[in-house]
């Protein structure tokens, strides 16, 4: 008996680690399935590993990043929307950025739409508010800016979580939070 269970159990930790589950359809309250919301799952480590850079490129400098930071997610066509925190002491994009992202799928982020590139974001805290500005990272152009409100109750704090859509469609900095959709 140990024997047939050790080879199944093995592969079924090979696919979780490489993230060949599956992931959920998400349903809309009709019961019907979005095709935008289907297919997309948390990032590995790994995976956020391979695609952000340690160093990032904002205008001219290369800021490195905390990799611990990481968050994103990813598509079943190996579409990622992911970003990590910049290690700006020292730079001149202190206080004015404080996250790389990567935008390999069209999305909107609180009615800012974002096309597939590379982006950097900052905030201001102003209350029960963050005002955030999205820059385009390479020149540092705006591209918008939206407001991050309190999420409700005490959620644990996240320097960064960018929650798949099937679960929140929610970019999570704090406590606080910006909804997001990605376009099709």
């Amino acid at each position: 008996m140990k024997s047939i269970l050790f080879p199944a159990f093995a592969m079924m930790l090979a696919c979780a680690a490489a993230g060949q589950a599956p992931a959920p359809a998400a349903q809309h309250p009709a019961g019907q399935t979005s095709s935008a919301r289907a297919g997309w799952r948390q990032a590995t480590d790994a995976e956020l590993a391979a695609l952000l850079p340690a160093r990032a490129p904002v205008e001219k400098e290369h800021i490195e990043t905390e990799m611990r930071t990481a968050s994103g997610i990813v598509d079943r066509q190996g579409h990622y929307i992911a970003g990590v925190v910049l290690i700006t002491a020292g730079y001149s994009a202190e206080g004015k950025y404080s996250h790389f992202l990567v935008v390999q799928a069209p999305v909107q982020i609180s009615g800012i739409a974002l096309k597939p590139g590379e982006y950097v974001f900052g905030y201001t805290h102003d209350g029960d508010v963050l005002n955030v500005h999205f820059n385009v990272a390479s020149t540092g152009a705006l591209v918008g800016t939206a407001e991050a409100h309190r999420l409700p109750g005490t959620p644990r704090v996240e320097i960064l979580r960018i929650w798949p859509p099937s679960d929140k469609s929610l970019f999570q900095i704090g406590r606080f939070a910006l909804h997001y959709e990605i376009e099709e």
